[in-house]
């Protein structure tokens, strides 16, 4: 396994062009002398910032998971409607993911990156302006679903991080890349839960004048330090090639398992606490004290994921990882029906650890399924070169597709969670889904990727 994102000792410089917009030409990754001599630095100065605004991002795309912790009696908005107002951005944010992976062959990963943190300020600004008593629901609806544009800062920034690193550091990069994004679902609850101790429950502006002013750094970061490379404008059609390719939805099966069920514990948490066990969870404060903790242990762990992924291979991880979420569901289900909160909260955090190991090793899968397609074609005959930038823009292009789709079960996690607390009263009905489907996960894992058979691909 790698040591570090440099990886190779350094051989010398090399001058590597950048044009005017901050366009690279000439971009080889895979030639150690190229990454040694400079290629590597530019590639982690890009992924530093590209952390940076996917953070942001993600906390103003898992905002109101925080801010339906404010709305107290005078809003008049029940446990159902709450959990619909953070079920909108999610959804929003899931269907975002397909254009803004297009965006980044369009105009350009610095560029994209500038726009994509800039617009952040419109969600923000609007929950600034229409958060207090009085406000219909349905307006707050619309201003939650406006939330989900920072949903869609991940897919620009994974596609474009993915073209930057060589293939033996992709599961780290990735890894470092999403887990940094995925700490903003847990900084944003650190900072309503500092406001909620500190200005008290009728201070929601707060949160929103903390973000803002990241906001204008993370876009100014992406402005004066990160690059557009020209080899991406080749990925145009990528998406709709992918499409075409069964292992698509496979893999986004596998993500709406592990990255699905991270964003939707992550805006749900909170609600499940106070609803569920409403006598030791009686005021919003007292949930804030622990929705944060498990997105950020799923957030640390995901580079976790990545590095053990490309040491043991990703399928490997994957099943395994899956096994272990379904007992985490198990766990969480005995002690809702034991009342034992202790318990639920151990299989909780479970949950959120082994999705953030997931999400790691799943994405981890996407290069290496293409990379060993690659392997394939040239055994027969193909051109390397040609076969090799063939896989890695469908690589790409599997990514924004995937993590669209391992999106919307967040959502999918939401409506659980609310109809069965309609039926049920509890969260049970929720809990015997969840492990149904990570069943559903480590036996297609096992069958497709793992199975002894003479069409399986190697190294996945």
């Amino acid at each position: 396994m790698s040591t570090s994102l440099e990886d190779v000792p350094s051989a010398g410089s090399v001058t590597i062009p950048i044009q005017r917009g901050r366009w690279i030409e000439d971009w080889r990754p895979e030639e150690t002398t190229f990454w040694s001599g400079g290629g590597a630095k530019v590639a982690r100065r890009n992924l530093v910032f590209s952390i940076l605004s996917e953070h942001i991002g993600f906390s103003i795309w898992s905002l109101w998971s925080v801010l339906v912790l404010f709305l107290g009696p005078q809003y008049h908005i029940d446990a159902a409607g709450k959990f619909l107002l953070t079920s909108v951005p999610t959804l929003v944010g899931s269907v975002l993911r397909l254009p803004y992976t297009f965006a980044v062959a369009t105009f350009g990963g610095r560029n994209w990156t500038v726009f994509s943190a800039s617009i952040l300020l419109v969600p923000t600004i609007l929950a600034a302006i229409i958060l207090k008593p009085g406000a219909s629901y349905s307006t707050l609806l619309i201003v939650a679903a406006v939330a989900g544009v920072g949903g869609g800062n991940f897919a620009s920034s994974m596609t474009n991080i993915n073209a930057y690193f060589p293939e033996r550091l992709k599961g780290r990069a990735l890894g470092l890349n999403a887990g940094g994004g995925n700490i903003g679902v847990a900084a944003v609850q650190l900072v309503g839960l500092l406001v909620l101790a500190t200005a008290g429950r009728g201070h929601p502006r707060v949160v929103l004048a903390v973000y803002i002013p990241l906001i204008v750094l993370a876009a100014l970061g992406a402005y004066l330090f990160m690059d557009n490379l020209t080899s991406a404008r080749n990925d145009k059609r990528a998406m709709r090639d992918v499409c075409r390719d069964g292992y698509t939805w496979i893999m986004s099966v596998l993500y709406i398992g592990t990255f699905g069920s991270f964003i939707g514990f992550g805006f749900a948490f909170g609600q499940v606490l106070q609803v569920q066990f409403k006598s030791d969870f009686d005021t919003p404060i007292k949930a804030a004290y622990l929705t944060f903790l498990g997105p950020l242990l799923g957030s640390l762990i995901r580079p976790v994921g990545g590095a053990l992924a490309d040491r043991l291979g990703g399928a490997k991880v994957s099943f395994w990882n899956f096994v272990a979420m379904a007992v985490s569901a198990a766990l969480v289900l005995v002690a809702s029906l034991n009342k034992s909160l202790a318990l639920f909260l151990v299989g909780f955090i479970a949950l959120f650890v082994f999705s953030g190991v997931g999400n790691g090793s799943t994405y981890k899968m996407i290069p290496a399924i293409f990379r060993a397609k690659s392997k394939l074609r040239i055994a027969t005959g193909a051109d390397q070169t040609t076969s090799d930038r063939e896989a890695r823009r469908l690589a790409g292009a599997l990514i924004g597709v995937a993590g669209a789709i391992g999106a919307f079960g967040g959502v999918l996690v939401n409506l659980a969670f609310r109809q069965s607390f309609l039926t049920y009263k509890s969260g049970n009905g929720a809990y015997i889904v969840f492990i149904a489907y990570y069943a559903i996960c480590f036996a297609l894992t096992w069958y497709v990727f793992l199975r002894p058979s003479p069409k399986r691909l190697t190294k996945v």
